[in-house]
């Protein structure tokens, strides 16, 4: 895991430190907020400690600007001093993902650091479709065969995204043409013309082919190997 520790307290985010590098992490730190928003925005991190009083910066303007500005879901532990309803409910409204009054024990900053990174991935694996070696983040937009990054248009991208939902399923094509354009259906070669885009993008450079035309059906996502339906 790869944490960065936002703290402008040295002594506590020294412990912090060790403490997170001694159980193998990998940690990064920052004494004041903009510098902590620098190191948060251009590179990636597992999750975020974060201080609520720090100078330049304070911790609710920087998770603002981390969630809104920067466009970053990286789940953010909120530790402060202040301990009212009023505060934590402020803190979370911004964009924390989890609250800890000082003084804080190191072990529980650990627990709840892995907590929050396991509540990260059960949340984007939801939302990642598979099928065979081709996956396809619905977060990131990002589609991937055998490793490689393949770049599709929105609308070859929003085909395969149908496709990969239903597979092993045959969908037809009403149901692709609906889903992509809605009422506004295209003329007869628009899903035609994209399909063979997609075909050439996911499948041409690959020996096992995914992308089925069922005639008279519609179209599957599924491996070479199943069955006809």
């Amino acid at each position: 895991m790869r944490v960065l520790i936002i703290e402008d307290n040295r002594d506590l985010a020294a412990n912090m430190f060790d403490l997170l590098e001694a159980k193998g992490h990998v940690v990064d730190a920052a004494g004041d907020g903009i510098t902590g928003l620098h190191l948060a925005l251009v590179n990636q991190y597992d999750a975020i400690v974060l201080d609520l009083m720090l100078p330049g910066i304070d911790g609710i303007t920087l998770c603002r600007k981390l969630r809104e500005e920067g466009s970053k879901n990286t789940p953010v532990l909120m530790i402060t001093a202040r301990d009212s309803l009023e505060d934590k409910i402020i803190g979370l409204e911004a964009g924390a993902d989890d609250y800890l009054v000082k003084p804080v024990e190191l072990r529980e900053v650990e627990l709840r650091l892995r907590v929050l990174l396991r509540r990260e991935a059960e949340h984007v694996s939801k939302h990642r479709l598979t099928v065979e070696d081709l996956s396809l983040n619905q977060f990131a937009c990002r589609v991937r065969r055998a490793g490689a990054i393949i770049e599709l248009p929105p609308i070859p991208y929003k085909i395969l995204e149908v496709l990969m939902a239903r597979s092993p399923h045959v969908v037809s094509r009403e149901d692709v043409e609906h889903a992509v354009w809605g009422d506004a259906r295209p003329d007869s070669d628009s899903l035609r013309a994209h399909l063979h885009l997609l075909r050439n993008r996911i499948d041409k450079p690959f020996e096992r082919k995914l992308l089925r035309t069922v005639r008279g059906f519609g179209y599957q996502l599924v491996s070479p190997d199943a069955p006809d339906q």
